[in-house]
């Protein structure tokens, strides 16, 4: 397992080299996965939340050196982000960091939206009351998070009840489709909307109610709401960060 990852940056149009301080890799929510993987998260996260600037080169040999791997590894993990869009490929020049904007961070959320509030609508049809059990054991270890202040307990909580809810809709490939849009919001961005504790003493409740009475139109109104309120909280926290200020570099 991957316990540290140093993040090498070499600017574009010059020769200076950016060593970011090592991170932990569990503080950057990144959970067991296969090493390119856990690249592409990393790196993810750093250009999503402007530590990694568009126009900055990624060094493949020196992420390779600070992980202890091959360069192939991290070369597949950089492909990755290729094919999502976050880094081109330059011949001869290797990856570099495109432009994110918000409006970018807000499509990824805004297309959860879609899938999770159809995934819900779906379940509210679906669900059995064994899983209305499971959710409501769920919820009340969430909110015995929230009032211990668990924050890593409280986003993995977040995060089963959700999963919860999708695998009760009995969609398998919708399922599987929201399942390649959630990685693209790193998991720290996710779990801070989790986190908040009207989603899990209000925003929560309210779903379960509907899933129970069966009101799929509510339940899907209500998924909806409830990540577009998360998603306006991150993009909010990101913009007071100064993420979107300033000009990129040139390119």
């Amino acid at each position: 397992m991957i316990d540290r990852i140093l993040c090498f940056i070499h600017r574009r149009g010059g020769s200076e080299t950016m060593t970011a301080t090592a991170v932990d890799v569990q503080d950057r929510g990144i959970q067991r996965k296969p090493i390119p993987d856990e690249v592409a998260s990393y790196v993810r996260e750093l250009i999503i939340s402007g530590e990694v600037r568009a126009g900055e080169f990624l060094r493949i040999d020196l992420i390779a050196a600070a992980i202890g791997v091959s360069n192939t590894p991290v070369r597949e993990g950089l492909l990755t982000l290729r094919s999502e869009g976050f880094v081109q490929l330059v011949p001869r020049r290797g990856f570099v960091v495109v432009p994110f904007t918000r409006e970018d961070l807000h499509d990824l959320f805004w297309t959860q939206a879609q899938l999770a509030g159809e995934l819900a609508a779906r379940a509210a049809v679906r669900i059995t009351a064994e899983a209305v059990a499971e959710l409501e054991s769920i919820l009340a270890a969430h909110i015995r998070a929230v009032e211990a202040g668990d924050r890593e307990r409280i986003t993995d909580l977040g995060h089963a009840f959700h999963r919860r809810i999708n695998r009760a809709a009995g969609s398998h490939r919708l399922t599987l489709l929201l399942d390649t849009v959630v990685p693209r919001v790193p998991r720290r961005f996710r779990g801070a909307a989790e986190g908040c504790g009207g989603a899990v003493l209000d925003e929560h409740p309210l779903l379960l109610d509907a899933l129970r009475r069966h009101q799929a139109h509510r339940a899907r109104t209500l998924m909806e709401r409830h990540i577009d309120a998360g998603a306006g909280q991150v993009l909010d926290a990101l913009e007071r960060q100064g993420r979107w200020s300033g000009l990129e570099p040139a390119s």
